[in-house]
């Protein structure tokens, strides 16, 4: 079974501090999941409670994964404490680690970000930049997966990112058994600067939402700009500014990614051949889903297929 230990260091927000157990703990039996503090005693919560946790720092050394939620020590100026470094240490070397929203500070300031691609909340992003300029910042994505380092964004970017480790490890259909249960999106288009403070639309001014609901609805169709303009009664210029307001990417990015993942979810649960999902999806050609499929992955379908694809007995398919 998968291990994941999570740390609870000092001033830990109680939201994000459970997020691990409830998205890892809906996944079956494949995980199993550890709360640890740095010197094993009680933690103190940024809110009027402490909490008590059954595991020292011990537990680091045997964990698959670590995640570390947000926490007020994060926004230290000062080093990180001797224990919390310490804590740190023990974990292995290619152990997954995983931070979220302000957990990334933690991990810059132990050194492991240095040189590597990263993301926090979009309102910490200068001070972040300020203080760890050897971090490659990007604060406008939900999370930034970088191997065996992930970080995240803002709260509810804690369960994308722990959604997004479920479906690389499992796949989309149980990363979406585990979605459904806990009432979630499995999948959030876009990034932090639809989340950007910006002024309030007009309450009479339509919006996006009911073509990007038809647009799933049709994704077999090719669903061009102008067509999408049309349905939501806006010129194409409008729409794709307030698509982009709204959504936080382009219409065209968008698509991309909506075909691309319904493409994953029929190479999981179907024997249809890709040329066929290719048609399926809205895709030209099965060479365009090819394309497409590896610049969004890095892998070919019929290889991602032969990771996921599981048969009725419950083996991976060949």
């Amino acid at each position: 079974m998968h291990r994941v230990v999570v740390l609870a260091l000092d001033g830990v927000y109680p939201f994000e501090l459970g997020i691990p157990k409830r998205i890892f703990g809906n996944a079956g039996d494949r995980y199993e999941v550890l709360t640890c503090s740095a010197d094993g005693g009680p933690v103190r919560t940024c809110a009027d409670f402490t909490i008590a946790v059954e595991h020292g720092p011990q537990a680091l050394r045997t964990a698959d994964t670590v995640v570390i939620p947000p926490c007020d020590l994060a926004l230290s100026t000062t080093p990180l404490p001797r224990q919390v470094a310490d804590a740190l240490a023990l974990i292995r070397p290619g152990t997954r680690i995983v931070s979220i929203c302000t957990g990334a500070f933690v991990l810059a300031a132990a050194g492991l970000l240095d040189g590597r691609p990263a993301t926090t909340h979009w309102q910490l992003a200068e001070t972040f930049r300020e203080r760890f300029p050897r971090v490659a910042l990007d604060p406008e994505v939900l999370f930034v997966d970088d191997g065996d380092i992930l970080t995240s964004a803002g709260a509810a970017s804690g369960v994308d990112v722990c959604l997004h480790v479920v479906r690389a490890d499992y796949g989309s259909e149980v990363a979406n058994r585990v979605a459904r249960g806990c009432v979630v999106p499995p999948w959030r288009d876009g990034g932090q600067a639809q989340y950007i403070e910006q002024p309030v639309p007009d309450a009479a001014t339509t919006g996006t939402a009911p073509t990007r609901q038809w647009a799933l609805e049709n994704l077999h169709l090719p669903l061009t700009l102008a067509e999408l303009a049309e349905h939501a009664r806006m010129s194409r210029r409008t729409f794709a500014r307030k698509f982009s307001n709204e959504v936080g990417t382009s219409p065209g990015r968008w698509l991309i990614a909506q075909r691309v993942t319904r493409a994953r979810h029929l190479l999981e649960s179907s024997d249809l051949s890709v040329d066929h999902i290719a048609g399926r999806v809205g895709f030209a050609t099965g060479t365009s889903l090819r394309q497409h499929f590896h610049a969004a992955l890095g892998v070919a379908p019929l290889a991602y297929r032969r990771t996921f694809r599981v048969t009725a007995d419950g083996k991976a398919a060949a």
